[in-house]
């Protein structure tokens, strides 16, 4: 029996990952019509069409769908067959580039830290930060990713966790607003003025509306934007009150007499305080380098979480 060409392996996670020959040809550095023989090559190889037309676009077969992850974690292992073994990291050499996926929030307030604490120990070594517009595991398990830092959601139970920091949600509004002079915000204050909310996914309801509809109240939301910055920057610049995550306050200006500064206060209506935690894919689980930055992590993080 011959051997089988393991350069087609490459391939094949190629073509998976991508759904198209054009794709994969792209991340392989390879011409449409190459990468169009080696899918020939690979049906040959597997028995299965592998990629079948459907209208314009091209889908996996039951069988590829299979192979999918299978082809992925084989060409890791391989890697890391004809990868020298490391047992210590040398960090002045390290010469990688790590993508992390996050929101502009925690770029903004950590992201400074970050960058500072890699670049003390390894200087060749860069962070991508990368914006993540929808919760998936699929950039960690494919190897696009080798970190995500948000809220926890349905991940996928391989995903490893490591908690950094609990934050709450706290009330922003301008400096010089009327929720912003002394006394309590009350319920009434609060829910008697207009809010913008931030939400990716353009929902204008959350937890504190829940906490609210309890209390026989409700908030009036007129704008909803995708970020928590730009819910800040929204609030700095008008009467509407917006709701963020305490952390992010410290990335804003905040001086007496500092026109761009902020009013922040307590909620006055209950909900639970966020996790934000630390995601990878078990692959990487025992890599030294991977490790180290993972610790690098979670003692940036908590050094510079409120709290």
């Amino acid at each position: 029996m011959a051997e089988p060409d393991l350069n087609l392996l490459i391939a094949l996670d190629a073509l998976l990952a991508e759904g198209s020959v054009a794709g994969a040809a792209r991340r392989l550095g390879l011409s449409a019509s190459a990468m169009s023989r080696t899918l020939a090559r690979l049906r040959s190889a597997t028995g299965d069409p592998l990629l079948v037309r459907a209208g314009r676009a091209m889908v996996p077969t039951p069988r590829a769908r299979i192979l999918r992850e299978r082809a992925r974690d084989a060409l890791h292992e391989a890697r890391i067959v004809l990868r020298p073994a490391a047992t210590e990291v040398d960090l002045p050499a390290l010469d990688r580039t790590f993508v992390i996926r996050t929101n502009e929030g925690f770029v903004e307030v950590f992201g400074a830290p970050l960058i500072a604490a890699v670049t003390a120990a390894a200087p060749l070594a860069r962070l991508r930060f990368a914006a993540k517009s929808e919760k998936t595991a699929r950039p960690l398990r494919e190897g696009t990713a080798d970190l995500e830092v948000g809220v926890l959601g349905e991940m996928g139970p391989e995903v490893r966790v490591q908690a950094l920091f609990r934050d709450r949600f706290v009330g922003v509004v301008r400096s010089g607003h009327p929720l912003a002079a002394e006394g309590e915000v009350t319920l009434a204050r609060y829910v008697a003025f207009c809010h913008v909310v931030a939400s990716r996914q353009g929902r204008a309801n959350g937890p504190v509306d829940a906490a609210l509809s309890a209390l026989g109240l409700a908030r009036r939301v007129t704008a909803i934007v995708p970020s928590f910055s730009a819910a800040l920057a929204v609030a700095r610049a008008s009467d509407l009150v917006a709701l963020v995550p305490a952390s992010i306050l410290r990335a804003q200006p905040a001086g007496p007499g500092d026109t761009a500064a902020i009013h922040a206060f307590e909620l006055p209506v209950a909900i639970e305080a966020i996790t934000v935690s630390l995601l990878w894919h078990p692959r990487l689980e025992a890599d030294p380098v991977h490790r180290w930055l993972r610790q690098l992590f979670v003692t940036v993080c908590r050094q510079q979480a409120p709290g």
